[in-house]
């Protein structure tokens, strides 16, 4: 009987439960997470909206020295591909 009475206190003594420190380690976690959120949409809100895509002969200087990127590169490379490939057969027919 005495053993049941020994272990029930041994359990008890060792629960460990996060208390103060573990409160303050999440909330501090939480305000950090709250200025980075801040922080990141302040520079994405810098970044302003995508340009609109252009026709082929309406691009500058400027957009000639700049290589493509994203969706503009990937049409680009698209048109390309089909302009090959109506070249290729163009070919084997003559």
């Amino acid at each position: 009987m005495t053993f049941l009475v020994a272990a029930s206190n041994s359990s008890a003594l060792n629960d460990v439960e996060p208390g103060l420190l573990g409160f303050l380690v999440v909330a501090g976690l939480a305000v950090a997470l709250v200025f980075l959120l801040r922080s990141m949409n302040k520079h994405l809100r810098k970044l302003g909206p995508p340009p609109e895509e252009t026709d082929e002969g309406e691009q500058g200087e400027s957009a000639a020295q700049r290589p493509q990127r994203g969706l503009a590169a990937h049409r680009a490379a698209m048109r390309a591909a089909e302009a090959d490939a109506r070249s290729a057969e163009g070919a084997k027919r003559d």
